[in-house]
């Protein structure tokens, strides 16, 4: 289907300002900025870099992809699994999956930190908000209570999403930029180094490491390709939604990074807390403290929002595979709601696993590093397939219509695809060297971790795959076989 019927029975297609901006709220966070800010004027370079090598390049190639099976279900696993045989779709899918899984806790330290920083004192906050129990804690009530949401149905989801991206994230990246340029402009003290430049030294690594980061800020961008079909003349808007939405995304978190580092020191800047105290900070400056309590209220919503679509997602995806024979029949389980209801509560054992390795690592700020590295890894290997098996296809299956296509011929596809696969390679490798700015504790941990990790996740699916029944597959699936099954 190429669009939603309106209540006079017309397709409804979307105008290039809205996907511009679907594409805006799908990938804007901003509990990341402090991660770039510690780099000065040259976190714009990583911004732009990011965006030019794989920002845009996923947005296309899904676009295309996204276009070419439209009336099939599958996404990356679709995608992937024509291009190079279901196992290694299955393997995508997984990784799509199982690193939205692991990113849970990452996100959900963030949620704990606005939450320690409702208080009106500020050493007491920051106090809370380092201490593990605490974080552990709200951690699992936070995911938990979104788990229980995502298990009421699509339209309890689709209310808190709303909402809260827009309370959670939209009015507070405005606000962040708004008051650092009132800060500036009043004769507020800049803290950000400006001798940094706006090209980093790329010679020393470490430093380097942390930027790889910046990847994962504009994952999800892939999700967007399902609407190609959407918009009228999707050929021409597409690509100009896609632009217009990629140079928007890119300001926001520019502008964002800068505001923080105006505010705080490199030296002083903190992964999970900054953002909550350049907040304060500003505030402060403007005799307006009372309120902070109430930016970090609604950055806590904005992470229960991001989280609970993530929940009801990706999962919704494995599961759809699942029934078309790729999971045990356990996995296939759902309430009356229709809620793929045991995958959410394994789902949710995984991150309970997870959250509890706070107890192991040095501090809060190092188990967060660490995980969102590993989740860094098993993304860009989901896009390493997905950027060849748009290449492969254009050769495996070089007479199926695509209604949104790269270029006339397979240059442009070339081109575009090896600068996203490259992009991804890249940060691939610069991922497992450990930050040199970020206390991560013991370097044969960080390794471990990383390395285990990755091997563990990418050997699963295959183990799944090998001992799947002919039993497991629903016969009531809608999942269409593969063109080689046919």
């Amino acid at each position: 289907m190429t669009g939603t019927m309106d209540t006079k029975g017309k397709v409804f297609k979307l105008s290039v300002t809205t996907l511009a901006i679907m594409n805006i709220t799908a990938v804007v966070s901003l509990r990341g900025l402090p991660a770039e800010a510690v780099y000065g004027p040259s976190s714009a370079f990583y911004y732009l870099f990011a965006a030019i090598v794989f920002l845009i390049p996923t947005a296309m190639v899904a676009a295309e992809l996204a276009a070419m099976f439209a009336d099939k279900q599958g996404g990356v696993f679709r995608w992937v699994g024509e291009a190079f045989g279901p196992r290694t779709g299955f393997l995508a899918i997984w990784l799509q999956w199982i690193e939205s899984t692991i990113w849970y806790p990452t996100v959900l330290t963030f949620g704990a930190v606005s939450l320690a920083f409702i208080g009106m004192n500020d050493a007491s906050d920051a106090a809370l908000a380092s201490n593990k129990v605490f974080t552990l804690i709200t951690v699992l009530a936070i995911y938990w209570i979104a788990t229980f949401i995502a298990l009421k149905g699509l339209d309890w989801v689709g209310k808190i999403s709303k909402w809260g991206g827009t309370i959670g994230t939209i009015i507070p990246a405005g606000l962040l930029i708004v008051l650092a340029i009132i800060y500036i402009s009043t004769g507020g003290h800049n803290n950000m180094d400006m001798s940094q430049g706006f090209f980093p030294d790329l010679t020393k690594l470490d430093n380097v490491v942390l930027a790889s980061s910046i990847f994962l800020f504009y994952a999800g961008m892939e999700m967007m390709g399902v609407h190609v079909m959407d918009v009228n003349n999707p050929s021409k808007n597409y690509p100009k939604a896609i632009i217009i939405g990629s140079l928007a995304t890119v300001a926001i978190f520019i502008l964002g990074t800068f505001a923080l580092g105006l505010v705080i020191p490199a030296k002083d800047i903190n992964l999970t807390q900054s953002l909550l105290i350049g907040f304060d900070n500003y505030f402060r400056y403007l005799h307006m403290s009372w309120a902070g309590p109430v930016i970090a209220v609604a950055l806590m919503f904005g992470v229960l929002a991001s989280v609970l679509t993530w929940v009801a997602g990706p999962s919704k995806g494995i599961f759809t595979v699942g029934k078309a024979g790729y999971l045990p029949p356990f996995f296939q389980k759902t309430n009356k709601q229709g809620v793929q209801r045991n995958i959410l509560l394994v789902q949710g054992g995984i991150v309970t696993i997870l959250a509890l390795l706070f107890v192991v690592m040095p501090s809060v700020q190092s188990f967060y590093q660490i995980l969102s590295q590993l989740t860094i890894l098993l993304y860009l290997i989901m896009y390493m397939l997905m950027f060849a098996a748009a290449i492969r296809l254009r050769y495996k299956m070089k007479d199926t219509p695509r209604p949104f296509r790269l270029g006339k011929g397979n240059a442009l596809m070339w081109i575009i695809g090896s600068v996203g696969f490259a992009g991804s390679l890249l940060a691939f490798v610069l991922s497992f060297i450990p930050p040199g700015q970020i206390q991560t504790g013991s370097n044969a941990v960080w390794y471990s971790v990383l390395i285990i990790g990755c091997i563990v996740m990418v050997v699963i699916p295959y183990i799944i795959y090998a001992m799947r029944k002919p039993s497991w597959r629903d016969p009531d699936t809608e999942f269409a076989p593969f063109a080689s099954e046919k």
